[in-house]
């Protein structure tokens, strides 16, 4: 009997630990997961100097669409660093704000799409060809990240807000 039991025991300690850390991913909302995705430094550095923190905190829920450190890296030299500069908050705010979708918009309502609105208040494009899925011209890598306010797809390149018509 005390075998039945120790066996019990194990097998219920095992399954606790297997679904402990999908349950604790859920616990951390959008920056902290970006944060310990560990592949997104230059987007946290870029919403902390834009000021978006407490927005991407707060309770959402909100979709993001994630450059990695590796899109940043695309840009044309000296574009990151003259973007993060205090005097161009406003033009960093539009190219982030660009990047997420109000709502918890999963990769399964994703591909069903042809555009969404943005919290900048732009159109994405969403294309979608076979497995391959397209957000404006950025290629979507990895596709539902779970955060306790939304989600997180991943893409490979940093999309731009269309320019505004001058008045």
């Amino acid at each position: 009997m005390k075998r039945i039991y120790g066996l019990m025991f194990a097998v219920v300690l095992i399954m606790t630990m297997a679904v402990a850390p999908a349950v604790n991913a859920q616990d951390k909302d959008i920056v902290d997961t970006a944060i310990g995705a560990g592949s997104f430094k230059t987007l946290v550095t870029a919403v902390q100097a834009a000021g978006l923190v407490e927005t991407l905190k707060g309770p959402g829920p909100f979709t993001v669409f994630a450059p990695t450190d590796e899109a940043f890296a695309k840009l044309p030299k000296g574009t990151l660093d003259d973007l993060l500069k205090p005097e161009n908050k406003e033009k960093l705010v539009s190219i982030l704000t660009y990047h997420v979708v109000p709502g918890k918009v999963m990769a399964a309502d994703v591909v069903k799409l042809k555009k969404a609105k943005t919290v900048q208040g732009s159109e994405i494009s969403i294309k979608v060809k076979g497995k391959k899925v397209m957000v404006d011209k950025a290629n979507v890598v990895k596709t539902d990240v779970g955060a306790s306010n939304g989600v997180i797809h991943v893409i490979d390149t940093v999309i731009m807000p269309p320019a505004k018509a001058k008045k």
